[in-house]
């Protein structure tokens, strides 16, 4: 399941949105699915397929749990993280606070993030479109170096 693409949407008075069929596809068994919404970084929100979200929780498991930031983190991620469902249109319903955290108005941007779907104040998206594409090509030598370091992932 690989998520590309960007989208712009907008929110219902219920906090409701639908989900393109290119991600809906992506993210795995269609509608009366249940995929889970997490705070994400840089202002979004994250939203994870379950089997994308298990993995997840495998990785972070992985880490030590005496460092007290990690622990931090664990509750304020864990604590807020909700599990929504998807409709029969495709949509999905936002809870309120979450929306809230990311400042969530009537337009949205979603933007396929290999694993997950970022959630975007499109205010917010432009402004880090802005500032961080004129940097394209140094993130691109950042990132490609540090994934030849990391060994490939065992298939089952």
């Amino acid at each position: 399941m690989l998520l590309t693409g960007t989208f712009h949407r907008s929110l219902d008075e219920k906090f409701r949105f639908a989900i393109p069929r290119p991600l809906r596809d992506a993210m795995g068994p269609g509608e009366n699915a249940t995929l889970y919404l997490a705070p994400g970084t840089d202002g979004s929100l994250e939203l994870y397929s379950e089997e994308s979200f298990t993995r997840l929780a495998a990785q972070l498991e992985a880490g030590p749990r005496n460092d007290r930031e990690i622990r931090a983190f664990h509750r304020l991620f864990y604590g807020q993280v909700q599990r929504i469902d998807v409709d029969k249109q495709g949509r999905v319903r936002l809870p309120a606070e979450l929306a809230q955290l990311a400042s969530l108005g009537k337009d949205i941007v979603l933007v396929g993030v290999r694993d997950h779907v970022e959630i975007w104040n499109l205010q917010r998206w432009e402004a880090y479109l802005g500032s961080t594409q004129p940097h394209f090509d140094e993130l691109a030598e950042r990132a490609i170096a540090d994934s030849s370091r990391i060994p490939p992932s065992k298939t089952t």
